[in-house]
């Protein structure tokens, strides 16, 4: 079994300033996002401009950063906010949601199509291929912090890994199952799936590849957005199944999680979204 590296959270600390890994991710997906935008722009045949896409990122940052922040507070701890509403403005102690911040940045695109006069879908496909690398450098992140980490695994896989940070689910999951409770006396942390290394090699690796290669042809209209709504939503669905549920939700109905409910809607949605695109442009 190997050990989480226990990197520190923070890269650079500068007195009372703290840079930290996690938030360099972020940074880090913004600056891939204008770099994959302008060489799409360069290709040609592009509804953005160089200058329209850096008004863009300004729109999309605050898509993220204030959808994903609410989707956390409404989909995962919404009691626990209502009971102490001050603690949603509490950014710095985490909690962030990816379907969060799609809805985020989907009501971002809207609002600057309208303002530029582009249709909501022309934008949505040029912003499709920007987005998996971001969230790649996102997953990166969670690693580096040691958190969302995955569900316990066998011991002797290969990719079992203990994490530290987990000791308290360690010992609440080894309390009601004798050999995981062997593994903990003996090792101290039970093996779990790295699953924050799963979701960076499948949302963002192989959806970049899949989107960014399908989009390089003429696509009709929609086509690239509804691949990658399917694509991220069945990528999620799958590592799900390796990441450890949230304590305070566990498994939902049908012993599915709530990344895996919030993705269902985005397979299906894709996936028809796709067909009806193809099939419109076929009798235009």
């Amino acid at each position: 079994m190997m050990i989480h590296p226990q990197f520190d959270p923070v890269l650079i600390s500068l007195g009372p300033l703290a840079v930290r890994w996690y938030a360099l991710s972020y940074i880090v997906g913004f600056i891939l996002f204008i770099w994959l935008g302008r060489r799409r722009i360069a290709q040609g045949n592009s509804v953005f401009t160089k200058e329209m896409l850096d008004d863009f990122l300004t729109w999309g940052v605050f898509g993220v950063i204030l959808g994903g922040r609410l989707g956390y507070v409404l989909f995962y701890k919404l009691s626990d906010y209502l009971a102490n509403p001050l603690d949603i403005f509490k950014v710095w102690e985490g909690g962030m949601s990816f379907h969060g911040g799609f809805l985020g940045v989907l009501a971002a695109m809207w609002l600057f199509g309208r303002k530029h006069n582009i249709g909501f879908w022309k934008v949505a496909d040029f912003v499709a291929p920007l987005v998996p690398l971001g969230l790649a450098s996102g997953r990166l992140g969670n690693f580096i912090n040691g958190e969302l980490w995955g569900r316990v695994t066998d011991l002797n896989a290969f990719w079992a890994m203990g994490f530290p940070q987990a000791r308290y689910e360690d010992v609440a999951a080894a309390a009601h199952n004798p050999p995981w409770a062997m593994w903990l006396a003996e090792y101290g942390m039970l093996p779990r799936h790295p699953s924050q290394l799963y979701q960076f090699a499948l949302e963002g690796v192989a959806l970049f590849v899949i989107v960014w290669l399908f989009s390089k042809k003429p696509r009709p209209t929609g086509q690239v957005a509804m691949v990658f709504l399917a694509g991220y939503g069945f990528f999620r669905f799958l590592a799900e199944f390796a990441r450890q549920p949230d304590d305070y939700l566990g498994l939902l109905t049908l012993g599915l999680s709530m990344g895996q409910w919030l993705s269902l809607p985005m397979i299906v949605l894709g996936i028809a979204g796709f067909v009806y695109f193809g099939k419109r442009n076929a009798t235009a």
